[in-house]
């Protein structure tokens, strides 16, 4: 899965990356960006501009929105069945813009958290899914979610799944208004030949902690 991740490069250089605008009263870098907190995603309806979303899908079909809490991650093999994401990866498909992400290696009874990057620690974005969804008392509530494959040769010693990260070339096929089938391909491990993985401080572990220090390197052997 994908329960953490960071933002800490400058708007400026997301922007230009990306060639989008991003609203300045909105953005503000994360060391420890979690679920139920409104993030930047580019959206296929808006690819010019940076949208904020809340993180943890909530289907537009939905009852309660804490069905969220239980949707931040959509397992690529199957979106095109389940009923909670079949109807957003083909209408509302979306980049989540990041830098890393962190997972946990699961040692004994011990879990120590990672941070995962491209090599060049540049800027990426998983693969994700939108959803618009009116609340009762009429708010319009935007939400999002991170898609996951299995894991490369990188990933497999730290956990059982992983992020679809795309490539810079696949980003706007990701987005574009081609049928789900054929962007399907997309969703696959990264090439664990472009990434790097390096423990971090325990202190990731809480999403109330979130400045730089978390990107410490704790004193352990580095993939």
């Amino acid at each position: 899965m994908c329960g953490r991740f960071t933002l800490t490069k400058d708007k400026e250089e997301i922007a230009e990356r990306f060639e989008i605008h991003i609203d300045p009263a909105m953005f503000s870098k994360t060391y420890n960006a979690a679920p139920s907190q409104t993030l930047p995603i580019i959206t296929n309806t808006a690819p010019e501009q940076a949208s904020f979303h809340k993180w943890g899908l909530i289907p537009h079909w939905a009852k309660d929105e804490k069905i969220g809490n239980k949707l931040i991650n959509a397992r690529g093999e199957t979106i095109a069945e389940k009923p909670s994401f079949r109807d957003a990866a083909e209408k509302r498909r979306c980049l989540v813009i990041t830098d890393g992400f962190y997972e946990w290696q699961r040692s004994g009874g011990e879990k120590q958290p990672y941070r995962i990057t491209l090599a060049d620690e540049s800027l990426f974005t998983f693969a994700g899914l939108w959803e618009s969804w009116s609340a009762p008392n009429g708010r319009d509530v935007r939400t999002f979610t991170i898609i996951t494959t299995e894991p490369n040769g990188l990933m497999k010693p730290i956990h059982k799944r992983m992020p679809v990260m795309l490539t810079p070339e696949n980003e706007r096929v990701w987005i574009s208004d081609e049928p789900l089938e054929e962007v399907l391909h997309l969703l696959k491990p990264y090439d664990e030949k472009e990434m790097n993985a390096y423990p971090v401080s325990s202190r990731v572990n809480s999403p109330k902690n979130n400045d730089i220090s978390i990107l410490n390197i704790a004193q352990q052997t580095i993939f």
